[in-house]
């Protein structure tokens, strides 16, 4: 299981009062960065509806969010297939109410060389994932703009500005994102809502093994502020951004990296 316990999830001195009450929507929300922001929120108050693939970690999570009075609610969607989006939209207002704030958290990679690339890899790393934004976004927003308030936040990553190797259908998804993200900035602004991206460098997201430590300390080594970020560094930014505080910020892409894509090469080598 790569979902973490409760426990295992930074608590953060920021607190943002208006989100309290609030319900929001995390795609990808049982493990991971979107587990991580599903905890954030909810301890800021905010009623939380996961949507995701896998049931044994989705109730896992929204267990233990109940079990630490989180208003949570778990439901197995394919985020890319419109109709169970629809559903699953019914379903988390008929449960909480209105819909306040989307985060497009969902994502898959298949660590690939290009010249291995098939029609099958392809459209499961750059369509459907871009798919899964495109619908979620469209869905929320049509009823988000009949209240004439809301805000969508795209969880990209630094590979939108920065290239992966060996995963060129996520980055071309997360390069989509962050453009999809400024047009319906502009596109939603005179509804009231307002759209941004997080792109997350190296995060900590899942719980680490003796196995993995090293390779993480290695990581560490090449971002500037000397540290991999933790799940709770991205939710941070994702509260921020879904507050009240940031309501003359919409259409950017906001990076959580510890300076990665800032520098030109990493530390050690000149040129």
């Amino acid at each position: 299981m790569r979902t973490f316990s409760l426990k295992e999830i930074p608590e953060s001195d920021a607190r943002f009062p208006d989100l309290k009450g609030k319900t929001a929507i995390v795609t990808g929300g049982e493990r991971g960065i979107g587990q991580g922001i599903a905890a954030f929120l909810g301890r800021q108050g905010m009623n939380i509806a996961i949507l995701g693939v896998s049931s044994e970690e989705g109730e896992y999570a929204t267990r233990q969010f109940l079990e630490n009075d989180i208003p949570a609610f778990w439901r197995e969607t394919d985020v890319s297939q419109a109709a169970d989006v629809e559903l699953a939209l019914d379903q988390a207002v008929e449960h909480f109410g209105e819909i306040d704030l989307l985060v497009n958290n969902a994502a898959q990679n298949k660590i690939i060389d290009f010249l291995e690339y098939d029609e099958e890899t392809y459209q499961a790393t750059f369509e459907k994932n871009t798919r899964m934004v495109y619908n979620m976004s469209l869905q929320c927003a049509r009823r988000m703009a009949i209240r004439q308030q809301g805000g969508i936040i795209n969880i990209s990553s630094v590979g939108g500005l920065r290239a992966h190797r060996q995963s060129v259908g996520y980055n071309a998804t997360k390069g989509a994102v962050d453009a999809m993200t400024r047009a319906m900035a502009l596109d939603l602004a005179p509804k009231g809502i307002r759209v941004n991206a997080v792109a997350p460098g190296a995060i900590i997201n899942r719980p680490v093994s003796k196995r993995m430590q090293p390779v993480r300390d290695k990581q560490a080594e090449g971002i500037p502020l000397g540290r991999v970020g933790s799940v709770t560094d991205v939710a941070g930014l994702v509260g921020f951004l879904g507050s009240d505080v940031s309501s003359y910020i919409t259409g950017q892409v906001i990076y959580v990296d510890g300076g990665l894509v800032t520098q030109l090469t990493p530390p050690g080598i000149y040129i």
